[in-house]
């Protein structure tokens, strides 16, 4: 059993790079397929809480540890992924595919409400905190839940609840979107949408891309690792200090208020040019994703089976809500799937989504996925306080 709190990060960190590279390590038919089910994202996830299931590490004597590093991460991450959310780019997107984005977006709100006043009476107290921050990765990403969990101060016992409804519901319903897109002609025919629009957005935003490219280079690393930590550490002071005068919220709220609009302030500046912010904010997640499963005791869900329930009846009030929206305002499948994968998956999985159905439309899939950065943690916010005034 671990016990040395270093001990206890260093392994966290080399197992999490273990099981990120597997898919490049493993490259078979069989592995593709075993990968395309389960993520390396996955992989941490179920890896860390299997680990701590197992008692490999003392969770009181590395408890320090992982409140010393959770949240300083964690608010870095946060804001070097909004740097990539340029406004001016995702305007570019128009009006019917920012309709289709906030669409999605409202209608998964509305599926965690009704699901929550459904099943609340079975999944425990505080369930709504919870919800919350599952609610804030399916309006954005994995980063928007860590930022929502910080904020409502969410148990990691009850994260676990969130963290294997996210990575199965969410894994299934992405293989459900990629299925779909294959009837893409009958769904447009059917719902009499124009699809050139799209295509033009989708050209144009390549060509920027493929213009922009620069090479990853060490300096900017540093710079980025360096804004990212004095960002958290500058928002974590001015969360306790706004807190005392506008204490409508609480410090770790208006941390993450704080963070988000500093980086969707300095996306728009040469700053949010860098080369790297993708590459640093995803090594960032990954390790905050190992700390908060790497707490998650397996032994205690014992009520898995009802939030999965409450997963389900989400993802199929969405896609109702999706599909009405698309025949009664005219729009294609390409607009609902993205938009519906850029909430639910984000950047890891919506440009995937967006390439299936056209290469020249990765970076449709890009830019909306950003969009969900921006609103994701603002959202599951507001959804979780509607929870919990139905509580």
């Amino acid at each position: 059993m671990i016990k040395d709190g270093f001990m206890y990060i260093a392994v966290l960190i080399f197992l999490a790079a273990i099981l990120v590279n597997l898919p490049r390590i493993f490259k078979g038919r069989i592995a593709q397929n075993i990968f395309s089910f389960a993520p390396p994202v996955v992989l941490i996830y179920m890896g860390m809480m299997l680990l701590c299931t197992m008692k490999m590490w003392d969770l009181g004597e590395t408890a320090e540890a992982y409140s010393t590093l959770k949240n300083p991460v964690l608010y870095a991450m946060l804001f070097l992924m909004l740097l990539r959310c340029d406004m001016k780019k995702i305007l570019k997107l128009g009006p019917k595919m920012l309709i289709g984005f906030f669409a999605a977006s409202i209608s998964i709100g509305l599926g965690f409400v009704v699901s929550f006043a459904v099943f609340k009476g079975s999944l425990g107290q505080e369930a709504w905190k919870t919800m919350g921050a599952l609610c804030g990765s399916w309006m954005g990403g994995g980063g928007n839940m860590l930022a929502i969990q910080a904020a409502l101060n969410v148990s990691e016992d009850a994260m676990a609840y969130a963290l294997v409804m996210d990575s199965i519901c969410g894994t299934f319903y992405v293989m459900f979107l990629l299925w779909a897109i294959g009837f893409s002609h009958k769904f447009n025919a059917w719902t009499k949408a124009d699809t050139r629009a799209i295509d033009e957005v989708g050209a144009a935003l390549e060509e920027e891309a493929r213009i922009s490219t620069k090479p990853l280079v060490w300096q900017n690393i540093l710079i980025l690792v360096g804004a990212g930590f004095l960002v958290s550490a500058i928002s974590q002071e001015l969360g306790v200090r706004i807190n005392q005068v506008l204490p409508m919220f609480d410090k770790a709220t208006w941390t993450v208020l704080v963070v988000t609009v500093l980086g969707v302030v300095l996306a728009m500046t040469p700053f949010g040019k860098l080369k790297g912010t993708e590459e640093i904010s995803n090594a960032m997640l990954y390790i905050v994703i190992a700390l908060i499963a790497s707490r998650a005791d397996l032994s205690t869900m014992g009520n898995a089976h009802i939030w999965l329930a409450a997963g389900i009846l989400i993802i199929v009030i969405h896609v109702a809500v999706m599909v009405i929206l698309a025949k009664v305002l005219k729009i294609d499948i390409f607009t609902c799937a993205v938009a519906s994968l850029a909430n639910i998956g984000g950047t890891a999985t919506a440009p995937v989504l967006a390439g299936a159905y056209s290469s020249a439309l990765v970076p449709v899939g890009i830019v909306m996925a950003l969009l969900g950065y921006v609103i994701g943690t603002g959202g599951g916010l507001l959804v979780a306080n509607l929870m919990r005034l139905l509580g």
